[in-house]
């Protein structure tokens, strides 16, 4: 562009053409055929000029210099003056060029249109005055509120757009002060200042104040208040001053909804506190008719009400159930404070602190504020053989009651009985003594745990006795069972700690129980004969105790280990005994020694057949050896020697015996099969005989019968041949008859089918002759009544009519009209015009 001479401007563009003389840059505007001079040089094409249409705006940035009459000013060399640094905003006018220098900032903008509700946030940049806004200093702020048009100005800056706040019913905004100034209510407000609007509708903010919150309302029920606490001293919207940090409730009765103020901290929602016919509450530190609260007092308030917890009252232990109290019910009480009361016979009486005493239903109580409820008791149902332990709080004695219904008094209460720990777990475990006598106390776990306060019972079962010491009165006595033991306060089991397993070993076993046999015991005793051969042996001891007098009883229980001393005894005779023979002679003889060493012998030389045991009346009755087993290996090495050799002299001649009793049996075998063998040849040479026989008679029988079975198979062959002929003869013609009744049939079919049909057909169409029939008739008549009898009329007289009124017209009388190919009568033509007709003739 710059190398072409001649520029056509189109209309409403510009050029920049830079002089190169003289340096200056002109605007060359349209339309125009602008032809370049060799010193100047086209800056750019010809570029559109800035049209701006109504309601819109363009920033020019280093505008030119007007004059009065908006001429733009040149300098002394030609060259536009501009404004540097400067703003201009153009609003809609004529197709502007920028000129040299001016460049467009922000193109061609809508101008903002400010709705309703909403308001730009302006700043002044500079100082200026004029009518719209007035005068205004730089850092001034103000709104521009809609609905209008904003023009905008280069002094003014829009900070931001500011919509209003709906405000609906039950909810308020809390605005903050930037700035002091002046509400739109006339309040003076000073900076930092918080306050509700609580006007329905929409609320368009001041510049200085700031939407900080938008606060609901608390929507208050019969059932729920608003708990509040003031965090300045002002005055709520009730018009009573609240004092920092007082705190208060706002019910229904006050406000349905309830927006708290900027100065009100909401600490919660209480929930209505509702009481029924059958509760109460206890409320500590009441709030008094004047709202100060009574520290340490408390208040009870017994249903039916509904009430709310004043802030600082509390209730103590809750909601409580009124106590309703049967006739086997009642509750122990004890006084906090001095009052007056009124005992069972409807006396007056004081009460003073640290009282006690019992009420008995039937009957419900409200206990006072100052009264305690220690403990709500309940008759005790016993049956004869149950009871409690019961013990006097002021003179401390124990004692047990059984067999009927008890109820404590104020000044007893229930005494826990404490026994033994292994006393307990046999209590607790409930075994058997006469089945589970073997098991371990510490199989089967820890049992059932003991109520302490119920009186100690023990079955006692048959053939067993228990002994109970009273330690209070020094005295034992002993149960025989079987029985049902019931300990007093000051009573205790004796147990009986026994050895146990194989050996023996000591306090394996506790019982409380003894059983009197007859039983046994197993134990393993180690001796030594006198030729140092060491053995084990496992016996068993059959014993029972021998029942004493009544007076004596508790012999029975002077031993505590009987079965661990019984067992020393008796090993210890038992290896004395054996010690003095050799292991020959005792392996002879064990049981007999055994037996003497354990019940001796009596005046008369006989063995002794029991031992008793003088101190507990115990008796072993019998003994036995279960098994014989050497310590030594030494010794169980040559047992087992001699036990290996007197098995294999055994085994030896067992196979002696048997080898010749095989040979014998192998004898007698071979003599029976050479008999056989002789009695089978015989039988073979009878057989072969037979055999023969038969053999002639069938080749005689053979050579004869073949002929005739020959003659027989062919007269067979030819009867059924002749058979099969006849036969095939005959389902040939019952087939041909088939074929031909079918074929009959099938045509009869046909036949039926195509009359069928063509009588079918016939019917549609004499149906549809007489349905078009039907509708030429309707469709005839309703042609005949839509033109009517006098239309019909006029259309068939209307042709003759016409043509007589046209001779007529004519002044024809008569006229014969021919095509001229059918022959006329001109004979009687003349007569047919006046209407005489030719006679007929009478041949």
């Amino acid at each position: 562009m710059a190398a072409e001479s001649i520029i056509r401007i189109p209309p409403y563009h510009y050029i920049h053409v830079l002089d190169q003389n003289s340096n200056v840059t002109r605007v060359e505007m349209g339309p125009k055929t602008y032809i370049r001079q060799d010193n100047e040089r086209v800056v750019f094409a010809p570029v559109k000029m800035v049209m701006v249409p109504p309601r819109h705006y363009c920033i020019i940035l280093n505008p030119v210099v007007r004059g009065a009459d908006k001429a733009v000013q040149f300098d002394t060399v030609g060259q536009v003056r501009l404004r540097h640094a400067d703003l201009e905003i153009r609003l809609s006018q004529d197709p502007f060029p920028l000129y040299p220098g001016e460049e467009l900032q922000q193109g061609v903008t809508p101008l903002q249109i400010v709705a309703a509700n909403t308001a730009l946030y302006l700043r002044a940049l500079l100082d200026f005055e004029d009518d719209q806004y007035g005068k205004h200093v730089a850092g001034d702020e103000w709104l521009f509120e809609g609905p209008g048009t904003y023009i905008p100005r280069k002094e003014i800056e829009v900070v931001e757009t500011i919509q209003a706040t709906i405000i609906r019913p039950n909810q308020a905004i809390k605005l903050q002060a930037r700035k002091e100034f002046v509400d739109r209510e006339g309040n003076k407000r000073v900076t930092g200042e918080e306050w509700l609007v609580k006007r329905v509708g929409a609320y368009l903010p001041e510049v200085f104040e700031e939407v900080v919150d938008t606060v609901d309302a608390v929507v208050l029920t019969e059932k729920k208040a608003l708990h509040l606490r003031a965090t300045k001293t002002f005055k709520d919207s009730q018009g009573v001053v609240r004092k920092t940090g007082e705190e208060w409730l706002v019910t229904m009765a006050d406000t349905e909804a309830h927006i708290p103020d900027v100065y009100e901290e909401v600490l919660g929602v209480v929930d209505i506190t509702t009481l029924n016919s059958c509760q109460y509450c206890v409320v500590c530190d009441p709030v008094d008719s004047n709202g100060k609260p009574q520290l340490g007092q408390k208040k009870v308030i017994q249903g039916e009400t509904s009430l709310f917890l004043q802030p600082g009252e509390w209730l103590e232990n809750g909601i409580q159930d009124t106590y309703i109290l049967s006739e086997d019910e009642g509750l122990l009480l004890r006084a906090l404070r001095a009052l007056g009361d009124e005992n069972e016979d409807g006396e007056e009486v004081t009460r003073k602190p640290g009282d006690r005493w019992l009420i008995q239903g039937p009957l419900e109580y409200v206990p006072p504020a100052e009264v305690e409820v220690l403990e709500r008791r309940h008759a005790i149902p016993l049956a004869e053989n149950e009871g409690i332990y019961v013990r006097d709080i002021k003179t401390g004695k124990v004692r047990a009651v059984i067999g009927h219904t008890y109820m404590l008094t104020q000044d007893e209460e229930l005494w826990k009985k404490e026994l033994p720990p292994y006393v307990e777990t046999l209590l607790g475990l409930g075994r058997d003594p006469s089945v589970d006598r073997s098991r371990d106390a510490s199989e089967g776990g820890n049992g059932t745990p003991r109520d302490q306060t119920q009186v100690v019972t023990y079955r006692v079962p048959h053939n067993a006795a228990v002994q109970v010491y009273d330690y209070k009165e020094r005295k034992s006595r002993v149960v025989f069972g079987p029985e049902l033991v019931l300990l007093g306060p000051d009573e205790q089991f004796t147990v009986l700690s026994l050895s146990g397993g194989r050996p023996k070993r000591p306090h394996t076993r506790r019982a409380i129980c003894l059983l009197l046999g007859p039983d046994f015991c197993t134990d393993i005793v180690t001796i030594e004969t006198a030729d140092h051969a060491r053995l084990q042996l496992q016996l068993a001891y059959n014993w029972h105790f021998e029942l004493p007098a009544a007076a004596e009883a508790s012999r029975l229980f002077s031993v505590p280990d009987f079965v661990g001393d019984t067992c020393k005894t008796l090993a210890s005779r038992i290896r004395g005994a054996v010690a003095a023979v050799t292991f020959d002679d005792f392996h002879k003889n064990s049981n007999r020694l055994i037996s003497a060493a354990v019940f001796g012998f009596d005046a008369e030389g006989k063995l002794g057949n029991s031992l008793r045991f003088a101190p507990n009346g115990l008796i072993i009755s019998s003994i036995d050896i279960q098994s014989v087993e050497p310590v030594d290996q030494r010794t169980r090495d040559a047992l087992q020697r001699s036990v290996q050799l007197a098995i294999e002299i055994t085994t030896n001649s067992q196979e002696a015996a048997a080898r010749h009793e095989a040979e014998r049996l192998e004898q007698e075998a071979r003599g029976r099969l050479e008999r056989q063998k002789i009695l089978d040849q015989a039988e073979a040479e009878r057989a072969r005989k037979e055999l023969l026989e038969l053999e002639a008679l069938s080749t005689a029988v053979e050579s004869t019968g073949a002929a005739k079975a020959e003659a027989q198979s062919r007269a067979e062959a030819a009867r059924i041949e002749g058979e099969g002929a006849v036969l095939q003869a005959k389902l040939k013609a019952e087939a041909l008859a088939i074929e031909t009744a079918s074929e009959l049939q099938r045509l009869a079919k046909a036949r039926e089918q195509e009359l069928g049909f063509s009588k079918a057909q016939g019917d549609l169409d004499v149906a549809r002759a007489e349905a078009l029939a039907a509708v030429e008739v309707k469709k005839f008549e309703a042609v005949i009544q839509a033109l009517g009898a006098t239309t019909i009329r006029d259309i068939a007289v209307a042709g003759p009519e016409m043509q007589a009124k046209l001779l007529q017209g004519l002044g024809i009388q008569s006229t014969l009209i021919t095509d001229g190919s059918s022959p006329i009568n001109l004979f009687t033509a003349a007569g047919g015009l006046l209407g005489i007709l030719p006679k007929p003739s009478t041949t």
